[in-house]
């Protein structure tokens, strides 16, 4: 894309496009996508085009790429180009439980360097808000997969104010600690999607995540679609529809 410029906010390098300029500029709202394990840090950039994710004008995107860099950990199976992670998984542990069918014991976990992913991502939301004069609640945060379990976490500890929340693809973790704090997103616009297909991250799960959401009264929208581990051209047109209604 020619429309975007790259720099530095806080801890982590952000990609900014849309806005008056196509560049990040002007003062409207601001929508954070977040990527998925093993993914470059640029890899959700190309949704900010008009054609892909059609929204308000002036609605500015952020694209975060994770702290980590997987191009030099053998045990994870990528090894080459600019892959990222928010947190490292281990694989072949995660393939064994999902084969195994038990998934459920996963998301009981909490996964070592949340916490530390969870600090910078704070600090760059920050960084962000003050450097781009982003007004206090015209903020979302959301992403795909890793990147959705990430967001997920950020709204229910952090205590900060979003405009709407976006969660592609993404699961439960550390059950234990996020139950008591459902609450937090009563009345919070959200979209949450999912493959019934998902080879990665079952359907089942997400469906927890859902009635979790509903049932905190969260105004929370479902797309289930027949699909894997993707965001499908369905999900980004209702994800459009989303942030026009909540960010005009």
């Amino acid at each position: 894309m020619a429309n975007m410029r790259k720099e530095r906010f806080g801890e982590l390098d952000v990609v900014l496009s849309g806005g008056t300029d196509g560049h990040g500029g002007g003062d409207g709202p601001l929508v954070v996508l977040l990527h998925g394990f093993g993914a470059p840090g640029t890899d959700l950039v190309p949704l900010a085009q008009p054609h892909l994710l059609p929204v308000p004008r002036g609605v500015r995107f952020a694209f975060p790429a994770a702290p980590l860099s997987l191009s030099a950990v053998s045990n994870v199976g990528f090894g080459m180009g600019d892959s990222r992670a928010w947190w490292l998984i281990d694989i072949e542990r995660f393939q064994v439980e999902l084969l195994s069918g038990r998934a459920e014991r996963l998301t009981e976990e909490v996964p070592q360097g949340l916490a530390a992913a969870r600090k910078s991502l704070l600090v760059t939301l920050e960084t962000l808000e003050q450097k781009l004069g982003v007004s206090p609640g015209k903020m979302v945060l959301g992403g795909f997969s890793q990147g959705a379990m990430l967001s997920m976490d950020v709204i229910l500890r952090s205590g900060r104010t979003f405009a709407g929340a976006v969660l592609w693809s993404g699961t439960i973790i550390c059950a234990h600690e996020w139950q008591p704090l459902y609450s937090r997103t009563a009345g919070l616009p959200m979209v949450q999607s999912h493959g019934v297909l998902d080879p990665l991250l079952p359907f089942e799960q997400a469906e927890r995540l859902r009635d979790h959401l509903q049932a905190a009264q969260a105004k929370h929208g479902f797309i289930a679609f027949r699909g894997g581990h993707e965001i499908p051209p369905t999900v980004l047109s209702r994800t459009a529809s989303f942030l026009t209604q909540i960010l005009s």
